[in-house]
């Protein structure tokens, strides 16, 4: 197995929990929130696609899903398209309104997609390759992808943790 087969992987686990997450979900049951100042499973899972297409294109050095493929208009949202839910208060992320699950994933699949053919191609020497020297130590692909993986299993994981609330209350 390769390192790009790794990166592969664990990417896929990433689509299957949130598409898991999200599947047969009305537009209500995306925005419930177990208090005011907690995330929904809509705005969790747009973050996470957010900051996946963000970090993953810009590392790639190519334009995000989110505007070349005109997902920032489907959604609609009151935010520039910059905006990955990056210091969100609550405010903002009762803003994230979704009209579906299937909007959800299809974005995330159309991020996952291009994240795939990034990945794929990634040698064990890029993974060395500083890719943002402002941090100290200096980041690394490998590190960015690891810390993209990281954050989206996380906020993966805590979208199927309120799924899972919601269809007790339900």
């Amino acid at each position: 197995m390769t390192s790009a087969d790794v990166l592969v992987d664990a990417f896929g686990r990433i689509r299957e929990v949130v598409h898991d997450a999200v599947a047969g979900l009305d537009p209500d049951q995306l925005a419930v929130r177990l208090d005011p100042a907690a995330n929904s499973i809509g705005w969790l899972v747009w973050h996470l696609t957010r900051v996946q297409d963000d970090h993953v294109s810009d590392v790639a050095e190519v334009e995000q899903v989110w505007t070349a493929q005109g997902w920032a208009d489907r959604f609609g949202l009151p935010f520039g398209v910059e905006d990955i839910g990056y210091g969100h208060d609550p405010d903002d992320v009762a803003a994230v309104r979704v009209e579906s699950g299937e909007l959800l994933t299809g974005y995330y699949d159309a991020v996952h997609a291009q994240t795939l053919d990034f990945v794929r191609g990634v040698t064990d020497e890029d993974l060395a390759e500083v890719v943002d020297a402002a941090w100290q130590p200096p980041v690394t692909l490998g590190v960015r992808l690891v810390s993209v993986v990281a954050d989206d299993l996380q906020h993966a994981g805590q979208a199927a943790f309120v799924r899972g609330i919601v269809e007790r209350a339900g």
